[in-house]
């Protein structure tokens, strides 16, 4: 969380590539929303393990990264394995406006 006021603007954009909590969650607006899809995740999932990789800059006001992680559902104990791609656009000040997720 201290991460996202650091380098997030206040009016950033957060879109996953599916509703994740409910119909209508897919995209976030504003840095109190996407603190709140934060603290959903973290609720929902334990993460036990993972990798990063990146970033790879596209420009200068893009870049990706990779995010490999083993789950586990807090409610379920469910177990699994997810990879997606994070592609994150910065405005001149050097903060992020807008993060995209493909899975």
């Amino acid at each position: 969380m201290a991460g996202l006021d650091e380098l997030y603007d206040e009016g950033a954009v957060s879109v996953e590539a599916m509703d994740m909590n409910g119909p209508g969650t897919a995209t976030s607006r504003g840095l109190a929303a996407i603190k709140a899809k934060h603290e959903w995740w973290n609720g929902a999932f334990e993460v036990t393990g993972g990798k990063v990789e990146g970033p790879y800059l596209h420009g200068a006001d893009r870049f990706a990264v990779i995010f490999a992680m083993e789950t586990r559902n807090r409610e379920t104990g469910e177990t699994g394995a997810m990879q997606e791609v994070a592609v994150y656009t910065v405005n001149e000040a050097g903060r992020i406006v807008r993060e995209e997720f493909f899975y």
